[in-house]
């Protein structure tokens, strides 16, 4: 405790942290105690840390020494804050997976024989979501290229993902990032620079939703156009207009769940004249959850055990 110059707070309950931006109106609040009751584990609570969007070093790192250091705090899953609590916080970690390390981003936070440990679960999460969507052989039966508006965590991991894919028709010929900051796609660069794939990537700087409407549109039919910016919930707006015209029989997966969601209604606008499929982010949502809950827990999350988490957290959705 010597070691700790933060204020900590000693629980009396152990307790699971989410370290968000506006953690209260996530519907985690209320699946979070319906899954302890699944699990048999009603003692552990739910506690939200709301961060400001990049944060002071300062704060992300009181977050994780109130972790580390207070024997009731269990751990934490991290969205928005991936990058920036790592980058701020990395030498307090004892352990970092190799997803975490390869894209210097965790998304869980938990403890394990005195270590502090991180892992980035969103390659995971993000697969196990894409394949659920997709099938297999989506690409080879398709033709379909992907677009993603966002290079942050999701996204690339996303991309992660489809690198990893044995077969060739699980893999698509082009994925294409499109950012507002040139640092995220330098550092989505980066992290796939050195691998070996057969994938051609592209790496798009455009801040105006009227020339991402031009780049999606020049994408073939039944390409994946994905919303990975947090607009639509974490800030106002669309990376797209509402003239935007999507491929034919696309899928436009938006990675929220909650919030306007500017984004998936404009994709269902166009789910008659254009064909597309349209998927918001609550299956994301509940495998992300459920793999960083299985991680701070330790406990084997069964593809059963999954379905029954998934059906207590449908209950509770809008």
């Amino acid at each position: 405790m010597s070691n700790n110059p933060y204020p900590i707070v000693t629980k009396n309950v152990p307790t699971f942290y989410f370290i968000g931006v506006t953690t209260s109106k996530s519907s985690i609040m209320k699946v979070f105690p319906l899954w302890m009751k699944v699990l048999g584990r009603e003692e552990v609570v739910i506690e939200g840390i709301d961060c400001l969007i990049h944060d002071t070093n300062e704060a992300y790192r009181k977050a994780v020494a109130q972790i580390k250091y207070d024997p009731l705090s269990l751990g934490a899953l991290v969205t928005t804050h991936k990058i920036d609590l790592l980058n701020a916080a990395r030498d307090m970690f004892e352990y970092l997976d190799p997803y975490a390390q390869i894209t210097g981003e965790i998304s869980s936070i938990s403890k394990l024989e005195g270590r502090l440990e991180g892992h980035a679960k969103d390659p995971i999460t993000s697969g196990l979501s894409l394949d659920a969507i997709i099938g297999k052989d989506y690409f080879a039966r398709t033709g379909g290229h992907v677009l993603s508006f966002g290079a942050g965590g999701s996204a690339i991991a996303t991309l992660l993902h489809l690198i990893n894919k044995k077969d060739k028709g699980d893999r698509p010929e082009r994925f294409t990032f499109v950012n507002r900051s040139q640092g995220r796609l330098d550092h989505a660069k980066a992290m796939v620079g050195n691998l070996e794939t057969d994938i051609k990537i592209e790496y798009i700087q455009n801040s105006d939703p009227v020339v991402n409407d031009r780049i999606m549109e020049k994408f073939p039919p039944y390409s994946i156009v994905i919303n990975a910016t947090g607009m639509g919930k974490d800030t106002p707006g669309s990376p797209i207009t509402w003239e935007g015209k999507f491929p034919l029989n696309s899928i436009a997966w938006e990675f929220n769940y909650r919030g306007e969601l500017d984004f998936m209604h404009q994709a269902l606008a166009q789910v008659e004249s254009r064909k597309v499929v349209v998927e918001d982010g609550w299956l994301y949502f509940v495998h992300g959850w459920t793999q960083v809950v299985a991680q701070v827990l330790h406990f084997d999350l069964t593809p059963e055990l999954f379905d029954k988490l998934n059906v207590a957290a449908s209950s509770v959705r809008k």
